[in-house]
């Protein structure tokens, strides 16, 4: 079984700990092959971030497990891909 391969969450974390930390920190979790954190918002204490996790069979609960315990929220999941390939997504008329 193939599981997750790719998640992109939108993710609300306090400044600390730093971005770096918290990226290193998923790319450990067992099944992760690759992490992309984008800082999209900065506040006077927070940061709102885009995460794109890919892998083969990622586990979503220990990714959301290693977030909240760094303080950090997620607030959407905004695509899952799972299945034997990574399908990206096409543009349609209504898009």
């Amino acid at each position: 079984m193939s599981g997750i391969r790719r998640l992109v969450l939108d993710v609300m974390k306090p400044h600390e700990p730093d971005n770096v930390f918290l990226a290193l920190r998923l790319s450990e979790v067992e099944n992760v092959d690759g992490v992309n954190l984008s800082l999209m918002e900065i506040d006077q204490s927070t940061e709102t971030l885009k995460i794109t996790i890919v892998g083969n069979n990622i586990n979503y609960k220990e990714i959301k497990k290693v977030i909240e315990d760094m303080g950090a929220a997620i607030h959407s999941v905004d695509e899952i891909v799972a299945g034997k390939t990574i399908i990206d997504a096409v543009k349609t008329e209504q898009d």
